[in-house]
């Protein structure tokens, strides 16, 4: 049985509802970025939700970078050096 006393339901994009879960998170510039998932039970990830604005409007490419498409929160790549700049 998952936990989900962490777990927000939130109205996603496309108005379906999706769950962040506050206990998994990325460190951002400007605050974390949440894990989403489409279900309760934490099988069915979706994405990221930004802790600075509250929103789903979010990128990440193969490198690992997450943004926030409002507000400019991001995350740099996984492996990060300067040549990345």
């Amino acid at each position: 049985m998952t936990d989900t006393t962490t777990l927000r339901a939130e109205r996603g994009p496309d108005g379906g509802r999706l769950y962040v879960a506050r206990d998994e998170a990325e460190k951002g510039s400007k605050a974390p970025f949440f894990v989403a998932y489409r279900d309760e039970n934490r099988e069915r990830r979706w994405g990221f939700f930004c802790g600075n604005c509250e929103t789903f409007s979010t990128a990440m490419d193969s490198m690992g970078r997450v943004r926030c498409n409002d507000c400019e929160n991001f995350k740099r790549p996984d492996e990060w050096d300067a040549a990345h700049e």
